[in-house]
């Protein structure tokens, strides 16, 4: 009977809370409090047995909720979505955080190890197997035709491209992995040095190192800008000719490549910048053109230099016979990254010396 009285009373509270029995009526005929006449160890059977099992049961809710609101927030961060434009203008869409990173060209893989983010690589292609600074025993990609198969199998979050990847084949060697659902972005072919600014930049932006990223660029940029002070004054500008194939495929770049820029930046004249990008001259227009200058990263013959002197006609030449034939460090004349400074300093010196 106490117990009835108890839960009664309970029922009654429960009820004004819910707004069943107004405040007024409680208040008109106040219930006697049920727990009156109880002994102590009556009133604790009844505690235990009818209030402590609500409490308990409240207690749980309240974890319970608290679980559910802290699944679905975590659950809204992991699937939280980057729309992006890569730097070639394609709308690239990321799911969540971007920690498993394949690099698809050596210049994204420098500018990725000079922002300290080399930890995040799980691959890359085979022509930065020579770079400082990336994880030991990398997969080492096909730079043309990379293996689908292999490139899924390492879960990337993030695969990071260059225009460069599709001159192999013609066509977008990373089609079916974006088909897959796998993000890839594109750094198109740099005009120029800025062109490296914005693709530092860009990178940085991706894997949340954009502080370290400026700081590349202020250094770079400062290196850069010596180089263009010292070239300022200069009146006397030489006519450099920049080889980047050998005989028989003679190949150089022309206007809107970062070759032609640095050519521009030390001060002297590029005799094919008048022609779009990648040239492919013959002897004859090189020798019309007659450089001061020869400069040459051209690494895949004993010689470089040697051959340029013995083609027919470049005898009359004047940078053949004046022997003003130099070569430049490959890598850094032919990736566009922050690295470009040691091949900008070694072009001015040969052009200009002194420095």
């Amino acid at each position: 009977m106490k117990n009835y009285k108890i839960q009664k009373y309970i029922q009654n509270i429960y009820m004004y809370r819910r707004g069943r029995i107004k405040s007024e009526k409680l208040l008109r005929s106040p219930p006697a409090s049920p727990f009156q006449g109880l002994s102590g160890g009556e009133f604790r059977k009844c505690f235990s047995d009818l209030i402590l099992p609500r409490l308990y049961a409240l207690f749980f809710l309240y974890v319970f909720l608290l679980l559910m609101v802290l699944i679905i927030t975590s659950g809204c961060s992991a699937a939280k979505i980057n729309e992006i434009t890569d730097r070639t203008g394609r709308n690239v869409t990321i799911k969540g955080s971007v920690n498993r990173v394949v690099s698809a060209a050596p210049s994204n893989t420098e500018i990725i190890v000079d922002i300290g983010q080399a930890h995040r690589l799980v691959a890359v292609d085979r022509h930065s197997a020579d770079i400082d600074g990336i994880p030991s025993n990398l997969p080492l990609l096909d730079f043309f035709y990379p293996d689908a198969e292999v490139l899924v199998n390492l879960e990337p979050d993030l695969i990071i491209a260059s225009g460069h990847n599709a001159t192999g084949s013609g066509e977008d060697p990373f089609r079916l992995l974006r088909e897959m659902g796998i993000p890839v972005v594109y750094i198109s072919m740099s005009k120029n040095i800025e062109d490296i600014y914005l693709d530092i930049e860009f990178i940085a932006r991706l894997l949340q190192a954009q502080t370290e990223g400026e700081a590349l660029i202020n250094l770079t940029r400062s290196r850069i800008n010596e180089i263009t002070q010292m070239a300022a004054g200069i009146e006397d500008r030489k006519n450099v000719y920049f080889e980047i194939s050998a005989a028989p495929l003679m190949m150089t770049f022309g206007a809107d490549s970062f070759i032609n820029d640095m050519i521009t930046v030390i001060g002297a004249r590029n005799i094919f910048e008048n022609e779009n990008w990648l040239v492919t001259p013959g002897a004859e227009a090189v020798i019309d053109r007659n450089p001061d200058v020869i400069l040459t990263n051209v690494t895949y013959i004993d010689d470089p230099i040697d051959e340029i002197k013995n083609r027919p006609g470049f005898n009359h030449i004047n940078a053949v016979k004046n022997n003003r034939i130099y070569s430049i460090d490959n890598n850094s004349s032919s990736r566009p990254s922050a690295r470009v400074v040691l091949a900008l300093r070694q072009m001015f010196d040969a052009v200009y010396g002194g420095l």
